[in-house]
């Protein structure tokens, strides 16, 4: 039986002709107005939505990167900022252009960044989609220059920030910073045993500590300017024993005798950190979940507080795997 060679489309053949389809990029065409005019358009396709015909609460982009400039205690810098950027989508639409919200937010990179500044952005968004609710995210590592406890060694400590901006259908915008602070939590309970082991038997013990997490998030006051710093001059005052960059051997020793002076369990966390927020007046409301990632149990510890605001944050928190650090 003769083998047949199937017919291709895009690639010659053996013993065949030239492809039916041709190939190629002209790097030299130039777009008209007039054949930009004539591109397909699925914004004006008739009934081409699939699935049922209801609102979509947020439809975008998310992760999309790009370099803003941020004041720090440091002085400005560029920083590289992951960007999520949604807006609401009503039933009658089929979807939204998503390079409008990139392009949005492109009109304001050369600017100082500010959480303020995302009421334009977000704005912009609601004018150039057509949404009645947008919102927009931003997350970067933020540096802030650490000082040693002694020695007088300094380093940079990276805190993973986010800041977002929420618009709703009256054009009430809220503004919002999320802030991770890294501690180390040594165990009250741990620390007595040991204590007792010395002292009743002669037996040298170590407390059990661990690196742990506070995870904060704030709405900030309409009016009211809440930088990074202050969020970590809060959790540092609140947690004293924040985590250590650079260090000598006296550095080393000031920490476990810090560790010492402000042993905690996780609970004691929250509540310390609640103290601080609740009595700075610029934050209208917040939530805090701390994890202590135990080195007695092969479980964390966790826990969740929130201002207790009504209809504000709840301690509904569960993602406790992210406080991983």
């Amino acid at each position: 039986m003769k083998k047949i060679t199937p017919k291709m489309y895009l690639h010659r053949t053996k013993g065949g002709g030239k492809p039916s389809v041709a190939r190629g990029y002209d790097a030299g065409f130039k777009v008209s107005a007039a054949y930009r005019a004539e591109l397909p358009d699925m914004m004006k396709a008739e009934d081409a939505i699939q699935g049922a015909k209801v609102p979509i609460q947020q439809v975008g982009v998310s992760n999309f990167r790009l370099p803003l400039r941020f004041r720090t205690k440091a002085g400005v810098r560029e920083l590289e900022t992951h960007v999520t950027g949604t807006v609401s989508l009503e039933a009658t639409l089929k979807g939204i252009n998503m390079s409008r919200i990139v392009r949005s937010f492109y009109d304001q990179k050369d600017g100082l960044f500010t959480l303020d500044r995302l009421r334009q952005v977000l704005a912009v968004y609601r004018r150039k989609v057509g949404s009645l609710t947008a919102r927009v995210r931003l997350t970067t590592s933020y540096p802030l220059l650490q000082r040693s406890l002694r020695s007088g060694l300094e380093g940079y400590q990276y805190y993973q920030v986010s800041f977002e901006g929420v618009m709703d259908a009256r054009g009430v915008f809220r503004k919002y910073i999320e802030f991770d602070f890294v501690y180390s939590s040594a165990c009250p309970c741990s620390a007595e045993l040991a204590e007792h082991a010395r002292e009743e038997r002669g037996v040298y013990a170590i407390a059990h500590n661990q690196r742990s997490k506070a995870r904060v998030r704030v709405e900030v006051a309409p009016k009211a300017r809440l930088t990074v710093e202050d969020l970590q001059r809060h959790c540092l005052e609140a947690l004293k024993t924040e985590t250590q960059v650079m260090v000598k051997r006296e550095d080393e020793q000031a920490f476990a005798e810090m560790n010492g002076a402000y042993i905690k369990f996780v609970e004691d966390a929250a509540r310390l950190v609640y103290e601080r927020l609740a009595a700075d007046k610029r934050i209208v409301d917040f939530q805090v979940a701390c994890a202590h990632l135990e080195s007695l149990h092969s479980h964390d510890a966790v826990s969740v507080i929130c201002k207790g605001v009504r209809g504000g944050f709840t301690a509904d928190f569960m993602d406790f795997r992210s406080l991983v650090c």
